[in-house]
């Protein structure tokens, strides 16, 4: 399974699940264009307000997905069946304590939890009733995203997109039943992005039930050794907890940052749309970065450095490339793209049109960024990747957030996500010169 050149293992773990990861974001992208035809630009800045606690509950369940799935992958590397198995079984536990807990503080604390997220008055009431289904279904949203990364972990990268994709499938057909037939509303809407893991769910859970591969579940009592096996999981899937958290914190910074500088609903419905085009790239990225986990894993374990910087450099050009197009795309062809989410409000597409350059001017190289964060927590640098990690996401967009739009204007603010990726970049660059003169 991790025989071939670089592009055969490019191909055969990054572009699966790219393309499930994808099809996953698209259910959410769907609310909003249902959302935007159906009920109007009020609905959609309640939506807005749920976005953030969505990428918070994803970038939980990657995080232990990915932490577990470095450490497994070094255990199969090793010949450690049982000891993979434990951590498996370690992670799995740890995300149905997390998703029970989400559950009933999110239910006893909703209209508090909807007012932390930016909800005003005006949307508490439909935030409170989109938010209610994300947070009673959370369990399973944790799980679709755990079991996917255990499934390409266990060699089976087809059977993860698969699952990705018949779950989107169903959010779809969902969204346009409760929301046009059924005329459940804004609801609707959240009921529908709330089912969608559970289809995912479903057809990965007989894999590890029925034993088909290394990884299946099993009795795992509490214990030092689970102790200490789940301290590792959390130390080992910050850095990527960090990456995936960064499109939460980065979209509730700039919820309060839009309302700070007097843009109102305009402003968040805007945010809205270019967010949803945001997490379209994102995507691409952090689904192939992910698909990748397993082999520079794998390498690690079996001390094949060589072909890890190959299958790096390699991935480098891909991801700097698949950038570029992207940008390029959402420059030329983004106003297409709105019109989708509200053909009939010209204000709001025109001001989202307008702040798509500044926005994603630096975007394509944030893959790079990516894709070093990733490679190094594979290989178990977790230092590097969290560093990498915490500067795009917790220090350099709230800083500059802080200090661009008191000092060149209020515009500047759409400028910041783009100029934290690319002294990122920097950063990174420079590290790898220092340590190969070093």
């Amino acid at each position: 399974m991790f025989e071939g050149k670089s592009r055969t293992l490019f191909f055969r773990f990054a572009v699966p699940q790219m393309i499930g990861l994808l099809f996953n974001s698209v259910y959410t992208i769907i609310d909003g264009v249902f959302i935007g035809h159906r009920l109007g630009r009020e609905a959609m800045a309640a939506a807005a307000v749920a976005v953030p606690l969505i990428e918070i509950l994803i970038s939980v369940a990657i995080a232990a997905g990915s932490g577990a799935g470095v450490l497994i992958a070094a255990r199969l590397g090793a010949g450690d069946r049982e000891g993979a198995r434990r951590l498996f079984n370690t992670a799995a536990g740890m995300l149905a304590a997390a998703g029970v807990l989400v559950a009933l503080l999110g239910n006893l604390f909703l209209a508090p939890l909807a007012r932390l997220l930016g909800a005003s008055p005006e949307i508490l009431e439909p935030a409170c009733g989109y938010l209610w289904f994300i947070v009673t279904f959370s369990p399973f949203q944790l799980f679709s995203f755990l079991l996917g990364g255990m499934a390409r972990n266990d060699g089976r990268p087809g059977l993860a997109m698969t699952a990705m994709i018949l779950g989107a499938g169903s959010n779809i057909l969902l969204d346009y039943v409760f929301m046009y037939p059924l005329n459940l509303g804004i609801r609707g809407a959240a009921m529908a992005t709330a089912l969608g893991p559970i289809f995912s769910v479903l057809i990965l859970l007989p894999h590890f039930l029925g034993r088909r591969g290394e990884l299946y579940f099993a009795p795992c009592p509490l214990r030092r050794r689970w102790l200490s096996d789940a301290g590792g999981i959390l130390v080992c899937g910050v850095p990527s907890f960090v990456m995936e958290f960064s499109i939460g914190i980065v979209t509730f910074l700039y919820n309060f940052a839009i309302a700070r500088w007097g843009y109102g609903e305009l402003g968040l419905a805007a945010y809205l749309v270019i967010g949803y085009l945001m997490l379209i790239i994102l995507t691409l990225f952090l689904g192939m970065a992910e698909g990748l986990q397993p082999v520079f894993s794998r390498f690690m374990a079996t001390g094949e450095r060589e072909r890890g910087l190959a299958m790096r450099r390699f991935s480098t050009g891909a991801f700097l490339g698949v950038g570029l197009v992207s940008c390029l795309l959402v420059f030329t062809c983004s106003r297409w793209f709105f019109l989708a989410f509200a053909p009939e409000d010209p204000e709001l597409i025109a001001f989202a049109v307008d702040r798509v350059v500044p926005y994603f001017c630096g975007f394509f190289l944030t893959g790079f960024n990516i894709l070093m964060i990733s490679f190094w927590q594979a290989t178990q640098e977790t230092g590097r990747a969290l560093a990498v990690s915490l500067l795009r996401s917790v220090i350099l967009p709230p800083a500059l957030l802080l200090i661009l739009p008191p000092l060149l204007g209020r515009e500047a603010l759409w400028v910041c996500q783009s100029a934290a990726d690319a002294l990122t970049a920097l950063f990174v660059i420079f590290f790898l010169v220092f340590s190969r003169l070093s």
